[in-house]
């Protein structure tokens, strides 16, 4: 019986067999306890992990139950092709086979995708280099790529694995790609309208049959999202006009024999048109009926517009929160009279229970300061919840400039009924620029460039600057800096100091040179939330080197200046970087208080943003500026506005537009620009999303239409001699900085106007 026993130990219990073990019953181990257990066949998997799903530990009773459950253990943690168990004296033997490991995955054929979005999706489904790999999961990744064409509308792709064993277990997997052809969407029909054309409807479809920008939309390649996202807006436009009752009953999408084609079918049911008889409020207002149905924006006679109740809840939902209440239920409830076509609502609701803000957490800055975000927060810690303060605090955070998303959640504490949680993402963007080489722009034409600009430095919210430019026309040092909160109330600080020369921009070969040396100290005090009032006074001291060209204006313009700046700002634009409401207007006071030159020079610009809706801004932009001197002095020449060009009426040549003086010795009658003492500019841009920019919203393009011009001192602003144009162009915050191309063409243009039709520019948004 004994010698049976040993026996029977030294058979191999194998993975497969787990089942088996328990149908042979001849092959049954009788229950011992454990002296040993050893791990046999690993090679890149640690001991530690096998021992550690082990269902026993030595000095256990080991069974035929534990056996099983030991193997299926192992097999669950996806590492092994085999597991097998032998029994020796007392001593367990895990014999394993370890599954190969991925060393290298590599495509050949793709055009359509970038690699590495590929290998994201692949490591999605488990396959990624350093992982175990089986045949399974190569069919699992054949099926991925597959999927990823297929949303491209690419249904005759075929994919081929190829596995290669090399050393160590290993394995090299290849993805050779056969593309095809994109299957196009020949024919979209929209089945059941009466109210509106089937060409209309189509028109509100991203997805389209093609046309001349297809190649770069892809608007014509069939993807369910987009449809979704057309369907969707298909449902808006029937909600938005009456039709409460407005539903699609089904889609289909049929692909022709040789995938090529798409049809695209929609079934809509339209229902009848409804008008809204009535809207009254229901629930606790806490007395402020009156101030809440000023909020309402559903009109009474006119069409049901689900957009108008969508705004009017959340109007009601803002104003609960203004005071406290953060979770505000408030549902309009209808009441359909379909004998009539009218629908009455009911604005029902239940404010919950007034909060407190626990804590303000800040997620998303690695390096800029917790500090710097929570100053310019209104909302504080451990007081009532205000969704005003809120929303003047993400707005003055995305003021900063240093992000390109803000966006602040609020989240119950748990345990609490009157307390929450707001957590402040932000996406941050790169604040400094280190610059040494060439550059070219149309103005100053070839230069040498080395600058260092921190808007951000080390995270502290201070800026600075260090600018040196060689160009043809302009050469400047220039050292800047702005501590923000130079005071605990806010008050910023600025401090410059610059050496500057310069030619005008259309001084063609001319070699006289304006120097300017200054220094400046700027202050800016926060009188409200939006409002800052800056105080400034600098000196500088300007010598004119004599040369070629020189106009005859700036003859005795040289000397000393000595500017003393008032100045306010108001800031209600939601966004620094990319504005798409709200507004902001500019006010400087510039006074010549000493030196060799009295003047005054006022300047006012405006600016105002209007959303057409979640993707189209319209911008308004009104510069106005007057100069006058004093004490009997003429208007200081180099003190002058200018215009023409980006930043002012594009279309034509910077700086060209206004007076013009003659040139010192000139026997043509040569004149070149010189500016003037009054100014008027205005700008209106349509702005939208450029194509293909995702969620980059910094990359923009616009149409515009400017008009302005620079008039002399003792000239009165004529509207008859405004200059104009129109044109489009393209903005975006890109890593080096601003970047803004526009192409204009001159609408109204005078005898002897310099035209420059394409321009571009680093630097302001206007």
């Amino acid at each position: 019986m004994k010698k049976l026993k040993n026996c029977v130990r030294g058979l191999t219990l194998t993975a497969i067999a787990s089942s088996v073990l328990a149908a042979l019953p001849a092959w049954a181990v009788e229950p011992f306890m454990l002296k040993d257990i050893r791990v046999e066949g690993l090679q890149r998997v640690e001991p530690g992990t096998v021992f550690a799903s082990l269902p026993f530990r030595i000095g256990d009773t080991y069974s035929d139950d534990k056996g099983t459950a030991a193997i299926r253990a192992l097999f669950g943690l996806g590492l092994f092709n085999d597991v097998r168990l032998q029994v020796n004296d007392d001593v367990l033997v895990v014999i394993v086979e370890e599954r190969p490991t991925v060393a290298d995955v590599s495509f050949s054929g793709v055009r359509e995708f970038d690699k590495d979005a590929l290998l994201a999706s692949l490591r999605d489904v488990g396959l990624a280099e350093g992982r175990p790999f089986d045949k399974a999961l190569a069919d699992r990744a054949e099926q991925e790529l597959k999927r990823q064409y297929i949303n491209r509308s690419m249904y005759t792709t075929q994919v081929v694995t190829t596995v290669t064993p090399i050393d160590r277990n290993r394995v090299n997997l290849n993805f050779s790609v056969s593309e095809g052809d994109v299957a196009k969407i020949h024919e979209i029909r929209v089945v059941g309208n009466k109210a509106f054309a089937e060409s209309t409807l189509r028109n509100l479809f991203d997805l389209d049959t093609g046309g001349w920008l297809s190649w770069y939309t892809k608007s014509d390649r069939y993807e369910r999202s987009k449809l979704n996202a057309d369907l969707e807006s298909l449902r808006s436009y029937y909600l938005q006009r009456g039709y409460l009752d407005f539903k699609i009953d089904s889609t289909q999408v049929a692909i022709s024999p040789d995938k090529e084609k798409m049809s695209v079918t929609i079934n809509i049911t339209e229902g009848e048109r409804f008008v809204v008889s009535e809207v009254k409020l229901e629930g606790q207002y806490f007395g402020k009926e009156e101030d809440f149905k000023s909020l309402v924006e559903i009109e009474v006679g006119q069409a049901y517009n689900a957009e108008e109740v969508s705004r009017t809840i959340k109007n009601f939902t803002d104003f609960f929160g203004s005071f406290g209440y953060a979770f505000a239920r408030v549902e309009a409830v209808p009441t359909i009279d379909r004998a009539t076509n009218q629908v009455s609502f009911s604005l029902q609701a239940q404010p919950a229970r007034r909060v407190y803000v626990r804590r303000i957490n800040i997620e998303g800055n690695n390096r800029t300061r917790d500090e710097v975000i929570r100053r310019e927060f209104r909302q504080l810690e451990s007081s009532w919840y205000d969704s005003d303060r809120i929303r003047l605090s993400r707005d003055r955070v995305d003021r900063l400039g240093f992000f390109t998303e803000v966006s602040i959640g609020t989240e119950p504490v748990p345990g609490s009924n009157d307390q929450v949680d707001l957590t402040v993402t932000v996406v941050e963007r790169p604040t400094g620029n280190l610059a040494i080489g060439a550059g070219y722009s149309q103005a100053d034409k070839l230069s040498l460039i080395a600058n260092i600009n921190v808007e951000n430095v080390f995270g502290t919210g201070n800026y600075v600057a260090l600018d040196l430019n060689t160009s043809d026309y302009s050469r400047q040092f220039v050292l800047s800096t702005t501590d923000p909160y130079f005071t605990k109330d806010g008050v910023s600080r600025t401090f410059d100091a610059y050496y500057k020369t310069q030619q005008p921009y259309d001084a063609q070969g001319g070699d006289y040179t304006i120097t300017t040396k200054g220094l400046g100290v700027k202050f800016g005090v926060p009188f409200t939330e939006r409002d800052t009032v800056y105080f400034g006074i600098g000196g500088e001291k300007v010598e004119i080197e004599e040369g070629n060209e020189l106009p005859e204006a700036y003859l005795g313009q040289d000397g000393t200046y000595i500017p003393a700046t008032v100045g306010w700002t108001r800031d209600e634009r939601d966004s620094a970087l990319v504005p798409t409401t709200g507004r902001m207007q500019r006010f400087n006071t510039e006074l010549g208080i000493g030196g060799d030159r009295r003047y005054a020079k006022l300047s006012y610009q405006f600016q105002q943003y209007i959303p057409l809706n979640k993707q189209y801004t319209l911008a308004f932009n009104t510069e106005l500026g007057a100069g006058k001197g004093l004490g009997g002095d003429p208007f200081p020449v180099l003190r002058n506005f200018t215009g023409g060009g980006l930043g002012s009426v594009r279309g034509f040549d910077q700086g060209t537009l206004g007076p013009k003086s003659a040139v010192v010795g000139s026997t043509t009658g040569e004149t070149v620009s010189i500016g003037g003492a009054r100014k008027l500019v205005l700008n209106a841009e349509f702005i939208a999303p450029f194509p293909g920019a995702g969620n980059d919203r910094t990359l923009r393009w616009f149409g515009f239409v400017d008009a302005g011009n620079i008039y002399g001192e003792d000239e009165s602003i004529d509207m008859s001699q405004l200059r104009s144009s129109v044109g489009f162009g393209i903005s975006w915050i890109s890593p080096i900085g601003p970047l803004r191309f526009a192409y204009a063409h001159p609408v109204r243009k005078f005898d002897g106007d310099k035209i420059q039709k394409f321009q571009f520019q680093i630097g302001t948004s206007f």
